[in-house]
């Protein structure tokens, strides 16, 4: 393993550490436990809106902190679902009277950790409500989760919720957008390699080097099949299936197209990849009115990309387009 890394333990720390002292404008770091944490927060009279999880996805979700977007953000060790406290300690940080919606991303650890401490800030008179998310339409079941994985979308559903809640929205209307979101989004992905996480040492999982893991999950859990290798063509058209196939989405309908890299695959494979998407899309008559392209929910350095469709509508692009100000996205209005 050749990593850029002292101590395997302090990987997360040492990288908030970083985080926080390129962005101090937008974000600030709390440690012990570790939350990254919007600079000006709590902002009154503002629904925060926190997510997290395991590390090792950057950008997602400490890269999402900042106007627009998330209130705060809990980092778990790497591929490991944060503690309780931790999450507690995000919602003490940045929850008024407005109170404020938890994002989790649907992990057995994840669900029940941000549950307990919604219900501990429950306790405090603090309204606190959660949505999971499960757009990856890959297994209906998998090793970390009972149901669909949350991946891709949760990116998009961090970035529509928090415009909402940028502008002033209540917690019931933020919580019914994020809901619709959650129920007009799915993923795919594909891995070319494994990730090795640091205190393991060692890939996630053996691949061959003629093989492509089809539907895996952000943290080398198994897909739907093991394929040989094939042109991007016919694999991008595979993926495309499998999410429009899923919804469905149908001619006519308008959407966001995420292609993601999962960390190791440059932008020229993905630029390719996502140009095949659109002309595939364009063929069954769906509308791409809004792109992102580039490494946003990561699998640390795997190979491989995922792509992800919402459909939308005039108020999920108007919040869309409203301005963001994080370490990873940043546009205006």
């Amino acid at each position: 393993m050749k990593k850029i890394i002292n101590d395997p333990a302090d990987v997360v720390t040492e990288s908030l550490r970083g985080l926080a002292a390129a962005h101090a404008d937008i974000l600030r770091v709390q440690e012990d436990p570790n939350v990254v944490v919007r600079a000006d927060a709590p902002v009154d009279g503002k629904v925060a809106v926190i997510s997290g999880g395991g590390s090792g996805h950057e950008p997602l979700h400490g890269g999402f902190v900042g106007l627009g977007m998330l209130d705060a953000a809990v980092p778990g060790a790497v591929f490991t679902s944060p503690t309780p406290d931790a999450v507690q300690a995000a919602i003490s940080a940045t929850t008024g009277a407005a109170g404020a919606l938890l994002i989790v991303k649907n992990y057995t650890g994840d669900v029940l950790n941000f549950e307990t401490a919604g219900e501990l800030a429950a306790a405090e008179d603090l309204d606190v409500r959660s949505v999971v998310i499960d757009d990856d339409v890959a297994v209906a079941d998998s090793t970390y989760t009972a149901g669909r994985r949350g991946v891709g979308g949760t990116v998009l559903l961090e970035k529509i919720t928090g415009a909402a809640a940028e502008r002033g929205d209540s917690l019931d209307a933020v919580e019914a957008l994020a809901r619709k979101v959650i129920g007009q989004v799915r993923s795919i992905g594909v891995a070319l390699t494994a990730p090795t996480v640091p205190h393991v040492g060692e890939p996630s999982f053996d691949l061959g080097a003629d093989e492509i893991e089809f539907g895996i999950g952000i943290h080398g859990e198994p897909g739907r099949e093991r394929i040989k290798a094939e042109p991007a063509d016919e694999l991008v058209a595979r993926m495309v299936g499998a999410v429009v196939e899923d919804l469905p989405f149908t001619e006519g309908d308008r959407v966001l197209l995420f292609t993601n890299s999962m960390g190791a695959t440059p932008l020229v494979e993905l630029y390719l990849a996502h140009g095949i998407a659109e002309r595939l899309l364009a063929d069954r008559g769906i509308m791409v009115e809004r792109r992102l392209v580039g490494p946003y929910i990561t699998s640390l350095e795997m190979q491989g990309i995922s792509l992800t469709l919402l459909k939308l509508d005039d108020e999920l692009t108007e919040l869309w387009d409203a301005p963001v100000n994080t370490a990873a996205l940043r546009w205006k209005a």
